[in-house]
């Protein structure tokens, strides 16, 4: 009999800690997929954050570095410049990323470093306990905004795409979900791309997932994704935030 699906070598056997309905584990079945098909294991190198994915260190294959929380590109800065030779990723969520880590993506970002970032958008801290994020929504509820969160005392939410789009050095940027099919296989695509455009030399690319959080949410898995279509997407408009190549290849 043919096998028509099987786990990519990228990950381990060990099962994985995430709570039902987490899409975190479909997230690492696309970053494996991506460093199986351009055939890069064996010279790739993870940095797993703080938070939900802390211990990706687990369940990815290739070598990993544990990281302080959101000091993933400084880390990744280092490995790249000190092995130029290795693809590097970082795998953060967006309380690492966009809140303690946010001057470290920014200047990541600015310089172009030739690395692959995978940001994990769920709208909230997941493994602390559900409390309010840089990404969480307005009128959100969470475990430090029981009312939702108010605008007026602790600001809008960060949309990391756009602000990183900004800046005039960074070769690609794209929002995806991972919320049905269609999005799943976007993904995919997007998360490939971005490993390529590393080996290719072209400097950094980030790929922005939103994802969902059934747990910290208080809904079933299928609500919590019918929440990403209707709620998240809405103010997290996915698609190509940057890709300078393509421009290029227009002008």
């Amino acid at each position: 009999m043919a096998t028509v699906f099987s786990k990519p070598k990228a990950l381990t056997d060990a099962p994985l800690h995430y709570c039902p309905g987490c899409t975190h584990g479909i997230i690492h079945r696309l970053v494996a997929e991506a460093i199986d098909d351009l055939g890069i294991l064996g010279k790739t190198v993870g940095v797993a954050p703080v938070g939900c994915a802390v211990m990706a260190y687990d369940y990815f294959s290739c070598d990993m570095v544990e990281a302080a929380h959101g000091r993933a590109p400084a880390v990744a800065t280092g490995l790249k410049r000190a092995m130029p030779d290795r693809i590097i990723f970082t795998y953060q969520g967006d309380g690492d990323l966009a809140s303690i880590g946010m001057a470290e993506t920014v200047h990541a970002a600015t310089r172009n470093e030739n690395i692959t970032v995978i940001f994990v958008n769920n709208a909230i801290y997941g493994m602390t306990g559900g409390q309010m994020a840089p990404t969480s929504l307005p009128g959100q509820v969470t475990q430090t905004s029981p009312y939702g969160r108010d605008v007026k005392t602790v600001g809008y939410p960060i949309r990391v795409c756009e602000l990183l789009s900004a800046l005039d050095a960074p070769e690609y940027i794209e929002r995806v979900a991972v919320n049905n099919v269609k999005n799943v296989l976007n993904a995919k695509r997007a998360i490939k791309k971005a490993f390529q455009n590393q080996i290719e030399g072209k400097g950094f690319s980030l790929i922005e997932v939103v994802s969902s959080c059934p747990t910290n949410w208080g809904m079933t898995p299928q609500k919590a994704l019918d929440w990403v279509e209707s709620d998240m997407i809405p103010y997290y408009p996915l698609g190509v935030y940057r890709d300078k190549s393509a421009k290029e290849g227009k002008e």
